[in-house]
């Protein structure tokens, strides 16, 4: 199908074409998440499809688009800098878009929607393009991307206790992950939304925030060595601690650990910025 088949899908408001078959339909902007022409990849097919997830197009099939979406993390998962990085960024969005639909209606078992969630988990630790805004192509945004469907998956009714405190545990880890550079578009911002999430369901209780915090704290304090740039590694770590101090200083709905968690923050970010804090 050409581009204008679907800018005219577009300016239709997105009504359903009712020349092909659904099934086909869902195939081409499946291949289309992945194109390395943002037009078409985020300008078409990703409002296509969350549209039409959003508007109930999906929800007898729902399961079966999930696990295609899930299957599209795996697509060149390892590589660098290669264009397989936009399938795999922009089916965790769609993917986050079916958990979504599900927590406004149950429409598949909880356990399809843990299992979506283990896969998006798996995915972002192992995820190695890092890359944010990619000249030509736009947005890369892998690990905001999974942030956002991280946040999604917080809010499912079918997420308990013990699964809200993984979800904390996958961003500790991928701000710890090794990597060559920091990421510098607003990752650790939507990492820390994601976690806010998970907070603001008042589930995880405050024995099990703190060493969270310390564990985060632990890598923005990470030990400088002389024969490298320290930021790389503490660098993501900082970032998020200031970004959820600001989300729990001004953010809507503040959870039931604001105050001590605020507390924690502050000791958190003094300790890693004692130079900055150093009297004149």
């Amino acid at each position: 199908m050409s581009a204008a088949y679907w800018r005219q899908v577009h300016e239709d408001d997105f009504a359903v074409p009712t020349d092909r078959p659904l099934a086909d339909l869902t195939a081409e902007l499946t291949r289309l998440l992945g194109d390395a022409d943002p037009d078409l990849r985020d300008g078409l097919a990703l409002p296509a499809l969350a549209t039409w997830v959003e508007r109930g197009v999906y929800d007898d099939l729902l399961r079966g688009l999930g696990d295609g979406m899930a299957a599209g993390l795996r697509v060149g998962l390892g590589e660098r800098d290669t264009d397989t990085v936009f399938r795999r960024s922009f089916s965790v969005l769609v993917l986050g878009e079916c958990i979504a639909r599900d927590n406004e209606r149950p429409l598949v078992p909880g356990g399809k929607v843990l299992d979506w969630g283990d896969r998006i988990a798996t995915w972002i630790l192992q995820e190695r393009d890092l890359r944010g805004f990619v000249p030509g192509k736009g947005w890369a945004h892998a690990v905001a991307h999974g942030a956002d469907a991280l946040g999604t998956l917080a809010r499912s009714p079918h997420v308990g206790a013990a699964e809200l405190v993984v979800v904390l545990d996958v961003i500790a880890e991928r701000l710890a992950a090794p990597a060559d550079g920091l990421l510098t578009s607003g990752e650790p911002d939507r990492l820390a939304l994601a976690a806010m999430s998970v907070l603001r369901r008042n589930r995880v209780p405050w024995d099990l925030v703190e060493p969270w915090v310390e564990a985060v704290t632990a890598t923005a304090a990470h030990q400088r060595l002389p024969d490298r740039d320290p930021y790389v590694r503490s660098g993501d770590a900082e970032a998020f601690l200031r970004a959820l101090y600001l989300q729990l200083a001004l953010g809507p709905r503040p959870p039931a650990v604001r105050a001590d968690l605020m507390l924690l923050l502050v000791d958190a970010l003094r300790s890693t910025n004692q130079v900055l804090l150093a009297p004149e």
